[in-house]
């Protein structure tokens, strides 16, 4: 288990002065950080068809990008190339817990634990991110600068790769085994590595307005929801065919907000949304699918451990009814499951003293079962 050192302030000061508002180098944030994966079992896992990864290097001069699987990496040399595998927090429980000392920040603001490995003079370039990273690093050492956030002009350095031009660093440091960098959206920077490293970034992103009512317009076509025509009864002469007046846009506009004060609709929309993985789960089910009461059995002396990137979530709104969100999925055990609720979803480790007080609930017990053999949760002593 690692655990956040922070250098003489609290987390309650970072998230006033530096969350979201400068980046910050933390020397040392883990101490005696060992990789939670080799390169090898990285390399292993940009084989397989269902993890994403990516190879960045440069040929001639010119950067080049390439999506996975990857077979083989002896055409590239010793030097100027980095893979990237995404989400790796979904498919090692080593790296998954490398989330954990970022609990501080909600968990539906999470994005994922991408891993590169990079040999001398590897990178990926100078670029922007619009979201929120904790870059720890590894083994080896990489020389990392970040610009202020401004008007930075950003181009197509290839296809795949969008850069930004040169930028005068406000910090520009060698990270080691165990320093952390945390860069807010918008920051320009460039890491290169010295010798062969590996970097390990815990990723927070936002949802912009677009893609909310993006979400929301899904979701009121998947539940055929939203379907109440605009009434305008009793309505004055018009006169003007082609206006569209005052009166009529604030009915438009009433309608509209009639939606979005539906706190319910709202609950389960974004509820579904943000519990949604957008990389593939790590998902085993069981050759021998547990009973219930087999499942209830076996809790007595072990524990429920969540798999890697799988999200759950409940809103204030509903969560007296029992309502949570488990993968994009709505499961409502009623309000005699209310409590139970933030149980299941505030804990990635579910023992089962913690269980047993609900084990009796067949609403409950069902789900657990269900979710258990299809590989949502395991079975760890």
């Amino acid at each position: 288990m690692h655990t956040l050192h922070l250098p003489g302030f609290t987390l309650e000061h970072f998230l006033e002065h530096y969350w979201q508002r400068q980046p910050l180098l933390i020397r040392r944030g883990f101490r005696h950080f060992e990789d939670p994966i080799s390169p090898d079992e990285l390399a292993g896992l940009a084989c397989e068809e269902q993890v994403e990864s990516r190879l960045v290097y440069r040929r001639d001069g010119r950067w080049q990008a390439e999506v996975g699987p990857f077979d083989s990496y002896e055409r590239l040399g010793e030097r100027e190339w980095c893979l990237i595998v995404q989400a790796a927090n979904h498919w090692a429980p080593e790296v998954q817990a490398l989330v954990e000392p970022f609990s501080f920040l909600p968990k539906w603001r999470l994005d994922d634990v991408m891993i590169s490995y990079s040999t001398p003079d590897g990178g990926v370039g100078p670029h922007i991110d619009r979201y929120d990273v904790f870059i720890c690093q590894g083994s080896g050492r990489r020389r990392w600068r970040v610009g202020a956030r401004g008007n930075h002009r950003e181009f197509a350095a290839h296809e795949a790769l969008l850069h930004t031009d040169p930028f005068e660093p406000i910090i520009d440091e060698v990270l080691e085994a165990g320093d952390i960098l945390y860069i807010p959206p918008g920051f320009p920077h460039d890491g290169v590595t010295l010798e062969n490293a590996m970097s390990f970034s815990v990723g927070f992103r936002a949802k912009s307005a677009c893609d909310m009512f993006s979400a929301l317009a899904d979701h009121l076509i998947d539940k055929e929801l939203g379907n109440e025509l605009l009434e305008d009864a009793g309505r004055p002469l018009h006169t003007q065919q082609g206006r569209i007046d005052g009166a009529d846009f604030a009915r438009i506009r009433a309608q509209l907000q009639s939606v979005l004060d539906n706190e319910k609709l709202l609950a389960d929309m974004a509820g579904g949304y943000l519990s949604r993985t957008k990389c593939q789960l790590d998902l085993q089910a069981l050759e021998s699918p547990y009973e219930e009461h087999e499942l209830a059995e076996a809790l007595a002396g072990g524990a429920l451990v969540r798999t890697g990137g799988l999200r759950c979530f409940y809103v204030d709104g509903t969560v007296e009814q029992g309502v949570c969100y488990v993968d994009g999925e709505r499961i409502a055990f009623g309000p005699q499951g209310s409590s139970f609720v933030p149980v299941l979803c505030d804990h990635e480790r579910l023992d089962g003293a913690l269980l047993a007080p609900w084990l009796s609930q067949p609403a409950i017990l069902a789900a657990l079962t269900r979710w258990v053999n299809a590989g949502y949760w395991y079975l760890a002593d």
